[in-house]
This record gives structure tokens, sequence and C-alpha cells, in this order.
């Protein structure tokens, strides 16, 4: 079931590891780099909870959630074949816009096919092994350029962009397993058909403009007090996470290679030295995801989630403050600890909170949570990055590791519901 979502996290994981470096052989301001992800958080903001209230809605053949993994994937990987082959600036950040709305098509519905096919106890499982496939297509895409160096193709392979051969062919891998794992999963599971009462729900509110949007303002206005609570804990570890992702390749230049020359060997390796320590730690994502399914079940997934945030804060500000490279990689674990919960725990908390009939709606609002701190982190980056943050990029990384502690403090201050035997505590 969840092997879709190797190939719509590959994506992602392209994006996190080439868009910042691609950006930088493009000519971008370090200053006004956030800017340029902005695309994510603006179509998640609009199209998750849209898409959301839609597939509570949406009657087909093909059931409730699919013909939205499928539109997605195809949009993924046109866009995936034509990102690396940008000229410019601004067809970067334009195919990135439309990159990120297909992603934001798929995702939700995933997240609520998943929902809708496992019960309370099942959940664990359910969604930390999705978190689980998350760190295992976010270690192959980080690794994808190294590989193909250790294959026998030249790294300082060019066009006449600046943009290196290997990070091509690793763009046209992800496209074609966007793509296939998708249609791997639609043909071997499934949704489930329709329930007497959730046909009958769809028949009295049909899908519509007016019913999407409608179905919309009610859940936001209805939201349970846990998804609430959570909000401030989102805040602040999706603010550092983007403080990461954004800045990390131009940390390691100037730690560990003494340049801010995009145009040096020394920035291409870094971007390749990313791509090997955003593999280790997106496996060690993978295997935590699992270890986490017992330690969820027995003692609840909010202080596993809290520790996890406060082991991943720890290692930004590693990372912030070393040339090591032994020491990066320790800093990895405590990355790849921190990803592995974040992609799983929080959904595990809510999911156990909303009512099923509304998993769509409210799975696409939780997502709101998400990209609203990036938005925050966009804006406040690009103002404050040279007037407070002296215009170097590990002040970002260091205010990135403060969040993540500031996430940790936060979570364990939700206020957890009581639940019944058999369901996983918040």
């Amino acid at each position: 079931m969840n092997l879709g979502f190797l190939g719509l996290q590959f994506s992602f994981g392209l994006q996190q590891s080439n868009m910042g470096p691609i950006y930088s052989y493009l000519g971008a301001d370090e200053g006004a780099m956030p800017l340029l992800w902005l695309a994510g958080p603006m179509t998640g903001l609009i199209i998750q909870p849209l898409i959301g209230s839609m597939s509570d809605r949406t009657r087909s053949r093909l059931g409730r959630r699919t013909p939205y993994f499928l539109i997605g994937a195809i949009l993924c990987s046109l866009c995936l074949l034509a990102m690396p082959y940008s000229r410019t600036l601004w067809m970067a950040a334009s195919l990135l816009w439309v990159l990120d709305a297909a992603n934001n098509v798929t995702m939700e519905p995933y997240r609520a096919y998943v929902s809708d096919r496992l019960g309370p106890d099942q959940r664990p499982l359910g969604f930390l092994t999705q978190s689980a496939f998350t760190g295992l297509a976010q270690t192959l895409s980080y690794l994808a350029p190294t590989l193909l160096v250790w294959w026998g193709i030249d790294q300082n392979l060019i066009d006449a962009n600046g943009i290196p051969e290997i990070t091509r062919i690793s763009f046209v891998i992800g496209a074609f397993l966007s793509i296939t794992t998708i249609v791997w999963s639609v043909w071997r599971v499934p949704e489930l058909p329709l329930t007497p009462e959730e046909d009958a729900a769809i028949s009295a509110d049909p899908l519509s403009l007016r019913s999407t949007i409608s179905g919309l303002i009610e859940a936001i206005r209805d939201m349970p007090t846990a998804m609430r609570q959570l909000a401030v804990a989102m805040l602040f570890q999706w603010f550092g996470m983007f403080c990461y992702w954004q800045y990390v390749v131009l940390v390691l230049a100037r730690n560990v290679f003494n340049t801010s020359d995009p145009a040096t060997a020394g920035f291409r390796d870094a971007s390749l030295l990313n791509g090997q320590l955003g593999a280790f730690y997106n496996a060690i994502a993978c295997v935590s995801a699992f270890a986490m399914i017992p330690l969820a079940r027995r003692f609840g997934a909010q202080p596993i989630h809290a520790a996890a945030m406060a082991g991943s804060g720890a290692a930004m500000l590693t990372i912030a403050s070393t040339g090591s490279v032994p020491l990066l990689i320790a800093a990895m674990i405590g990355i790849g600890i921190g990803w592995g919960s974040l992609m799983g725990n929080p959904y595990l908390m809510l999911a156990n909170a909303i009512p099923p009939e509304r998993t769509g709606v409210y799975m696409g609002i939780f997502n709101m949570f998400i990209v609203i701190p990036m938005m925050i982190e966009i804006l406040f980056v690009w103002l404050a990055y040279r007037p407070l943050l002296g215009g170097d990029p590990r002040h970002v990384l260091m205010l990135g590791g403060a969040m993540m502690a500031a996430a940790a403090v936060a979570t364990m201050l939700v206020r957890a519901p009581k639940v019944q035997p058999g369901v996983v505590a918040i």
C-alpha cells in the first residue's frame, strides 16, 4: 500500500537536495533563496485542503482517492523530466510551482488512503511504515548523484548553465519512479468499496465547488481540540526543517570546502556531500520509523516525537558549527530520527482524533500546519538574512536548531485526550 509513497517522496527528496544548488547555478542570491522555495507551502496551503474535501465526496470506479493519485503522479513525472533542463532562474522556479502542486494533489489523498484502510490498532504500523518509505525514498534520491559518480559519470560534466549531468539523470529516475510506484500501489491494493453510510453521506452532499468549500469551512470550525493543540509544535518543527533544507549546502560549502562560489568545484563537492549525508539521515529515518512502532504503542507518540525533535535540534546546531565530516555524520543520526518521527508520529497523533468520515479534509487542513510555518520562515529569513543573521547561512541553521528544540517543548505541552483500550494514546 505504501510503495507509491516511495515514488512521491523520491520527488520531494530530489527537491530538498537539488533545488538549492540548481538555483545557485542559475544565479540566485543567497538572501533571496527562501522566496524561490515559496512554491511548496503556497501550493500546499491551497491545494491540499481543497483536494481533501473533494476526495471525501468523490465517487468513481477507481475509488475516492485513486483519481487524485494518478493525476498528481503524471504531472509530477512531466515536471521532473523538465526541471534539470531549466535555462533561467524563473523557469526553474515556475516548474517547481507545478511540481509541488502535482505532489500535493497526490500527497493528501495518500494520507487519507492509509487511514481509510486501517483501524486504530493498525495505524501505528501504517503511518510509521509510510514514514519508513519516506526515509527509503529520500535515501535513494539523495544518494542518486553519488551512485552515478561511482558508476563512472564525471561529476564535473555540466551544461551551459552549470547544472551537472548527474543531476539531470537523477531527475529522470525520479520521473520514472513517480508514476510506476503509484500505479503499482493502485493495482495491488485497490481502495475499499464505500460503506452504505459513506455512500449515503456522499449522496446527501455530492461533490461540487460549493460543497467542497463549505465542507472545508465547517471542518475548520469543528476542528478537534487535539488537532488545534498540535499547531504550535508543527509551527516550530517545520520552520526548523525548512531552514535546514534551504541552507545546508551553503553551510557545508563554507565549513568543509571553504567556498561560497557556486561556480567552484568545491561547491559541487558540497552538493555531493549533502547528497551522501542526506542519504544517511534518510536511511536512519527509515530504520528509526520501524523502531518507533513498538515504542509508540507502549508509550504513545507524544513523548517519542518530543525526544526526536530535541535530538534533531541538537544535530542542526552541530552541523552549523563544524567542518568535521565524522561529526557531520554523527549529527545526521539526530536529523534522521527527527525526520522519521516527523513524517509519522504527528499523523498518528492526528488520525485517532478526527472523525473517519472527514479524514480527507482534516488531513488536508493538517497540512496547513506544515505550509504556514514554511511561509513564515521564508518571509522571516528573506527579511532577516543580512540585517539579523549576518548574511551567514550557518546562522540560519542555528535558528533552525532552536526551533526544533522549541518544537520538543511544544509537543510535550499538548494535552493528550483519553483514549479507549486498544487505541494508541496521543
